[in-house]
C-alpha cells in the first residue's frame, strides 16, 4: 500500500508538470486501481467526502449534468446525485474493475440518474461544454480537458480527502494558476474534516 501511495504521488507530480508523461503512468495506475477495486469503498469511508460535500454547498446553481472523474466505486457520484435530485451524473474511471464495482454498489433509486463508464480523463469521449459541474476526488487534473468539457458558467471541484497528505494531490496554487490561464475565475478554497477542496468557475462568455 505504501509503495502504491508513493507511486501515485510521483505520477501526479510528473503528469501535472508534463501531461505527455501520462502515457508512461497510465497503465501502471490502471492496474493499481483495478487491484484496489474490491476494497476501495471501505478504504474511502463516507466521512472522507466532507470537503466535497462542503464544496457542493458552494456551487452557485443546481447543475443539470455532472461529470465525476476518477469515480472509483462511485461515492462522489452518489453524493452529488442525492444533493441535487434532478441531476444526471456520469462517473468515469480508467480502471474497469472500479467501474464494475461502482455499478454493483449503485442503489436502485439512483440508477436512473447515474451511469458509469470506462474513460481516460486525458481524452474524454464527451462534447465540448457538456457538463455544468465536474468533480475530481483524489484525481489527477488534466486541465485542457477540464476546460473543454465544462459548460460556460460551470464549476470544477477538485477535492482531496487528506489535504496535502493525499497521494494524488495538486497544490491549490497550481490549480489557481492553471485554471486561471484557461480563463476560469471565482476561485474558492476550503477545508473540511481531514481534507480540502478547490472550486474554479468558468465565466459565461460563450
Amino acid at each position: 500500500m505504501a509503495a502504491g501511495r508513493k507511486f501515485a504521488r510521483l505520477a501526479t507530480r510528473a503528469v501535472v508538470a508534463r501531461p505527455k508523461l501520462w502515457r508512461i503512468f497510465r497503465g501502471p495506475l490502471r492496474a493499481q486501481f483495478d487491484a484496489l477495486a474490491p476494497e476501495w469503498d471501505e478504504i474511502l469511508p463516507d466521512e472522507a467526502l466532507a470537503p466535497l460535500d462542503v464544496a457542493l454547498s458552494r456551487v452557485r446553481a443546481a447543475p443539470a449534468r455532472v461529470l465525476d472523474l476518477g469515480t472509483g466505486t462511485g461515492k462522489a457520484a452518489r453524493l452529488v446525485a442525492k444533493r441535487f435530485p434532478q441531476v444526471e451524473v456520469v462517473g468515469v474511471d480508467l480502471a474497469p474493475a472500479m467501474v464494475e464495482e461502482a455499478g454493483r454498489l449503485l442503489p436502485p433509486d439512483l440508477a436512473g440518474r447515474i451511469r458509469f463508464e470506462v474513460a481516460d480523463a486525458a481524452a474524454l469521449p464527451f462534447r465540448d461544454g457538456e457538463f455544468d459541474l465536474v468533480l475530481l476526488l483524489n484525481m489527477i487534473p488534466f486541465f485542457d480537458e477540464l476546460a473543454r468539457v465544462t459548460a460556460p458558467a460551470g464549476t470544477v471541484v477538485v477535492a482531496h480527502v487528506s489535504g496535502p497528505s493525499t497521494p494524488i494531490w495538486t497544490p491549490p496554487e497550481t490549480l489557481r494558476a492553471r485554471f486561471g490561464s484557461l480563463g476560469f475565475e471565482g476561485f474558492d478554497e476550503l477545508a473540511a474534516g481531514s481534507g480540502t477542496a478547490f472550486l474554479a468557475r468558468k465565466p459565461n462568455r460563450e
